[in-house]
């Protein structure tokens, strides 16, 4: 395993990051398709043994039961210092007001709340899932900050969002001396890289991690275009980001399988090549529901990709429309 600082920090994380939401009571929540926990330890098990040492859960994961999966593994099969936890806050997880939004009130409450179903005292990455328009991105982080200083988490950073968001975001925590945003969690993929537009470029420039989620395209970049998967099926939000340019994005899924053929290796380890040589990205969030899916990801950091490999991969690319959080 290799391991790189998070951003400007000094914290050290592997270069796979292993995204939790696979793992959840499938019958909380909306997806369907998650492992239930006798199925989701083997798997957490094998990615710390393998030497990752950076998980990536949400509250909103199956209603908290992700979480809770997640913290009995690491008390299971790890040390606590050893593992950077990561968690997330935002979404609606309960009913009536103040069950949802970055407001201070429910800061506070799901800080709380994730720690106790984590079974742990702080988290090591506490982001912000989403922009919340509703609430003054003041108070937020001046809440996110309070919260660092509590104990509660060690760095705080977000997730999808517009650059100008991120930045005016990171402008007003430095303007404040208030803590700052270290990693931007956003959605980047061969068939989706909108990101290298502008929020590459800035996370680069102020030295900030980039953990891309979905770096497989939900699994679209590991068969054929046409196969379909239990997951694929059942997952609704998944529908929904990879259906603007369907010709040209089958057209690069075919490169990946030409590559990896030529290659003698699986696809998921090309497509995860090609998002580790990107200067920017710190370490892509992997999901995985089998054991060849940890395998795959730690094979890919020995997976070189020539310029002309990258080429073949990126020419059928298009112009996409934003997907993943407007």
């Amino acid at each position: 395993m290799e391991y790189v600082k998070l951003g400007k920090t000094g914290l050290e994380v592997s270069r796979i990051c292993l995204g939790c939401m696979t793992y959840g009571d499938p019958n909380k929540g909306t997806h369907a398709w998650s492992l239930k926990e006798e199925d989701s330890r083997p798997l957490l098990k094998q990615a710390i043994e393998a030497g990752i040492n950076f998980l990536d859960t949400a509250n909103t994961y199956s209603n908290g039961s992700s979480e809770e999966i997640v913290g009995r593994a690491i008390k299971d099969f790890a040390r606590r210092e050893d593992i950077v936890l990561a968690t997330k806050v935002f979404n609606r997880m309960r009913p009536g007001p103040n069950g949802a939004g970055l407001s201070r009130k429910a800061i506070f409450d799901e800080i709380d709340n994730s720690l106790r179903r984590l079974g742990t005292d702080y988290v090591d990455l506490y982001q912000i899932h989403r922009w919340d328009y509703t609430t003054p991105i003041e108070e937020t982080l001046e809440a996110l900050h309070d919260i660092v200083k509590a104990g509660k988490a060690r760095y705080i950073g977000a997730s999808s969002m517009y650059s100008w968001q991120f930045a005016k975001a990171v402008y007003i925590s430095r303007l404040n001396g208030w803590t700052e945003f270290v990693s931007m969690q956003n959605h980047l993929n061969l068939l989706y890289r909108e990101e290298e537009r502008e929020m590459l470029p800035f996370c680069e420039d102020q030295k900030i991690a980039v953990i891309p989620w979905s770096p497989l395209a939900r699994g679209r970049l590991t068969r054929d275009w046409d196969e379909a998967t239990a997951r694929s099926e059942t997952d609704e939000f998944g529908k929904t980001l990879y259906v603007q340019a369907i010709e040209a994005d089958r057209k690069v899924v075919e490169a990946v399988g030409q590559i990896a053929k030529a290659r003698g290796v699986a696809r998921a380890q090309v497509a995860t090549a090609w998002i580790l040589q990107k200067s920017a990205v710190t370490a892509p969030i992997i999901g995985a529901s089998k054991p060849g899916h940890i395998v795959d990801a730690v094979a890919s950091l020995s997976v070189k990709l020539t310029p002309e490999e990258i080429q073949a991969l990126e020419t059928p690319y298009v112009p996409h429309q934003v997907a993943g959080f407007k």
